[in-house]
């Protein structure tokens, strides 16, 4: 689907219609290069290593904030450039979002279940990494990272009537940014109704919906779809989905939805195996990168289908991009980890000592 959203826009750019989907190659050995390295370093480590893995992470969104550090693209400073790879600082984050939020609540288990406090400490670093990322601004990641750590939270045991509280507030948090944002109050009047404004707020949204209106049942025919024909922005990227709805219709949408619920629910049938066999820390990583790979893939489906106000977020395992790629390798190495060390501890432990549930 790279390729096919691609070809002309690579033709026009730098007279290589190859260009955008070699590089896509390139980024998946990269990160199927890292994800071996991350499959050989225990949980242990992860474990140990998860706060530090955080505070670097927000290090980083520093950095691109700084001037002269970060690259500015459509008005956005999200990235920096490591040695000609142009890195999303905010797919960084997510990684130790996951990580972090699952050692911490591993070992404040106690903490969260039975204090307020305990469980609004960790969403005190989660919010300065949520403030720099709206300073890029990259408001859809603030909100995957906030859903990560409150949804691995709440699954460790927090209480429901806090998690109330708390989703409450950050409701009217995010209500009050989007209202006294002039470009995010753009984007939601330009939900409402796109027609209004076609040529401008809505430009983006009509265009989507006239991919999945050609695309019928069964598409045009992978390849020759026409609104990627530079009439639907960023369509190797945040519109990868639209792409697929024109070229291979109905079919070729419920596939890849499918697709990601059983990805899903193979990530969440692994956290509760691991939880059965003790392996906390195992069980929360699945659950987060479960949550994370879910929520982020639901945003990008609704709001190309318009179901959703337009946010900057990729198709995980999808849509172009080296460090949205890398960092996506990286989380399903974690998994097959966790896979790994669970198969591990289910053969030394007798089958009278656990539940079997098969993945």
């Amino acid at each position: 689907m790279v390729t096919s959203s691609s070809l002309h826009l690579g033709e026009e750019l730098v007279n290589n219609s190859l260009h955008y989907p070699l590089r896509q190659i390139k980024h998946i050995i990269l990160g199927i290069g890292i994800a071996a390295i991350i499959c050989c370093i225990p949980l242990k480590i992860w474990e140990k290593i998860g706060p530090w893995i955080f505070i670097g992470g927000i290090a980083l969104l520093i950095i691109v904030l700084i001037p002269g550090g970060g690259v500015k693209v459509n008005g956005s400073v999200r990235w920096i450039s490591i040695a000609g790879l142009r890195l999303q600082v905010s797919e960084v984050v997510k990684f130790a979002s996951v990580v972090y939020i699952a050692s911490y609540v591993t070992r404040h288990q106690e903490a969260v279940l039975n204090s307020t406090y305990g469980l609004v400490k960790p969403l005190l670093l989660f919010s300065l990494a949520c403030f720099f990322l709206l300073l890029e601004p990259d408001f859809g990641s603030a909100v995957v990272i906030l859903v990560i750590a409150m949804g691995v939270m709440y699954l460790s045991g927090a209480r429901l009537w806090q998690f109330i509280v708390l989703i409450s507030i950050i409701t009217v948090l995010g209500i009050l940014l989007v209202y006294f944002s002039p470009y995010r109050w753009a984007r939601i009047t330009g939900f409402i109704n796109p027609w209004a404004d076609a040529q401008n707020t809505g430009f983006q949204l009509v265009h989507a919906l006239i991919s999945f209106g050609r695309g019928e049942i069964f598409g045009v025919g992978l390849g020759r779809g026409i609104q990627k024909l530079f009439y639907l922005p960023e369509a190797h990227t945040d519109f990868l989905f639209s792409v697929l709805a024109e070229e291979l219709g109905l079919m070729g949408v419920l596939v890849v939805i499918s697709l990601f619920i059983l990805l899903l629910g193979h990530a969440f049938s692994l956290a509760v195996k691991a939880e059965q066999l003790g392996e906390k820390f195992a069980a929360f990583i699945a659950y987060g990168v479960g949550i994370w790979f879910g929520f982020q893939a639901f945003i990008n489906m609704g709001v190309n289908m318009g179901m959703l106000p337009t946010k900057g977020l990729t198709l995980p395992l999808m849509s172009y991009g080296g460090g949205s790629m890398i960092t996506m390798c990286a989380a399903m190495a974690l998994l097959f980890r966790v896979h790994s060390e669970i198969t591990v501890k289910q053969k030394q432990t007798p089958k009278g000592n656990a539940q079997w549930i098969n993945i």
